[in-house]
């Protein structure tokens, strides 16, 4: 027994273990490379409150999962303020390394895209793409400035007012640029990029091509695609939330996270275009509604529409005075229906939505303004639409009532036979019992006058009512 024991243990230690630890050592090799894998968010369009929502929580699912590497592929005008801001929070404050990467080719990083570029841990860029005009929008609108050649004599003319202006938009705008430089400069210090240059994109609004941001160490590098900036980045260390991480992203995979169900329906509500179609389908619900009560279905979609109209207006940059305007010109257009103005107050209507609605939207943010020929086409066919439809309404309440004692009352029947007193005739479609105090003929035209019961008081239809006979005597 002891001898057979030693043979099986000089039998494993021999090459047969040999060759059994390489089996092991191959079999497993696969799983020592799988480090992770990388997250691909795709930031495309105007940056608002449900862009920063789907960057945000595509980070977070990055953590969850265990991945080595987010990349954000940005093409954006820019966009709001907060948003931006929010974006670039959870960057800084990931544990996980993010490289945003504007591509693909022709795409841009303007505006708040550049903010959120120098925040990324790394910063790179297609060949043929730009970045930079990262003026904030409230100082875009000002009057223009005086050109540097102006001579010495026209400056000192200006007026004491000017002089001695410190009214608070001014002030305002000063804490805005500061605020901006500031903020800019932060970022690209943290990453060690041109902290001059970030404060030129928001002071001249300066604007950089890919090749040149490289050559000005704006960003970190320039790849042809995703697969050649993982190859670029393989082996770089960086610093991420106070950790030291070294990047291995040779062969790795690309998973992408595609927004939600929730974000694309947010996204799409929070577009000028979208919320003033809903407001407008809003409106006339409520009035269809009001013109026709117990309809319901109008109510429901009116109030919905409007809700929804309540969001996008609260998350986009929207000036009030153009909605006053809108709904100045909706009341116009239903004063039309109801008195006759040869078109004058239709007019005015369409053309107070028309220029309503621009200014409700012309903020200058980019990726936040309204087309005007959508504009246009929308007030002219909303006019009309709202003109046939209050005029269809006012007729149908000229009309009255089409059911019950009310519809009776007035009414023409026709006498079934002759009498005087107690009869029958025919009235809308039924035989009727009805008393009469003068002769009726047979055929002739009745009217109804009352109603007792289901017996009904008729006189002839020439006849005029008792108190109208009066009254000519």
């Amino acid at each position: 027994m002891n001898l057979k024991l030693i043979a099986r243990a000089r039998y494993w230690s021999g090459p047969h273990l040999r060759f059994l630890c390489a089996l092991l050592f191959l079999g497993s090799a696969p799983l020592a490379q799988a480090t992770g894998t990388t997250v691909l968010l795709n930031l495309e369009g105007a940056i608002g409150v449900a862009t920063a929502e789907y960057i945000i929580s595509g980070i977070d699912e990055a953590e969850n999962r265990g991945a080595e590497l987010v990349i954000i592929q940005m093409d954006t005008p820019g966009g709001l303020v907060n948003p931006m801001r929010d974006i670039v929070k959870a960057i800084l404050s990931a544990n996980v390394p993010v490289a945003t990467y504007v591509a693909p080719n022709g795409a841009r990083a303007d505006s708040a895209g550049t903010y959120i570029l120098l925040a990324s841990h790394i910063a790179a860029m297609a060949p043929t793409t730009h970045l930079g005009a990262a003026t904030p929008v409230a100082l875009g609108g000002g009057g223009a400035k005086k050109d540097k050649g102006d001579s010495i004599d026209e400056k000192e003319s200006e007026s004491n007012d000017a002089k001695d202006e410190t009214n608070s938009g001014s002030a305002m705008e000063k804490k805005i640029m500061n605020d901006s430089i500031a903020y800019i400069r932060g970022l690209a210090k943290s990453h060690n990029r041109n902290a001059d240059w970030a404060e030129k994109a928001v002071t001249e609004a300066a604007t950089l091509i890919a090749a040149e941001a490289l050559e000005n160490n704006v960003i970190d590098l320039i790849a042809v695609n995703q697969s050649e900036l993982l190859q670029k980045i393989n082996g770089r260390e960086l610093e991420v939330n106070n950790r030291t991480i070294v990047l291995k992203t040779e062969s790795i995979d690309i998973e992408t996270i595609e927004p939600s169900w929730r974000i694309k329906v947010l996204s799409t509500i929070a577009s000028p275009e979208i919320a003033l179609l809903l407001l407008t389908i809003g409106i006339y619900g409520l009035l269809f509604e009001g013109y026709n009560p117990g309809a319901i279905l109008p109510a429901v979609v009116g109030v919905i529409c409007l809700l929804l109209a309540a969001y996008a207006l609260q998350v986009l940059p929207v000036n009030y005075a153009g909605l006053a305007l809108i709904i100045v010109g909706i009341g116009l257009i239903i004063a039309e229906a109801m008195i006759p103005s040869f078109g004058v107050l239709g007019i005015g209507g369409i053309a107070a939505f028309i220029f309503g609605s621009i200014m409700m939207f012309d903020s200058g943010v980019p990726g936040f303004s309204i087309s005007v020929v959508f504009v246009i086409f929308l007030a002219i066919f909303a006019g009309l639409f709202l003109l046939w439809l209050v005029s269809y309404l006012v007729r149908l309440r000229r009309r009255g009532a089409t059911s019950g004692r009310a519809s009776i009352l007035g009414g023409i029947g026709t006498a079934m036979e002759s009498f005087t007193g107690n009869g029958k005739i025919w009235f809308e479609g039924e035989i009727w019992t009805v008393v009469s105090k003068v002769a009726i003929e047979e055929g002739q035209a009745v009217v109804v006058r009352a109603i007792n019961g289901l017996t009904l008081e008729v006189e002839p239809a020439h006849q005029p009512h008792s108190n109208e006979a009066e009254f000519q005597t």
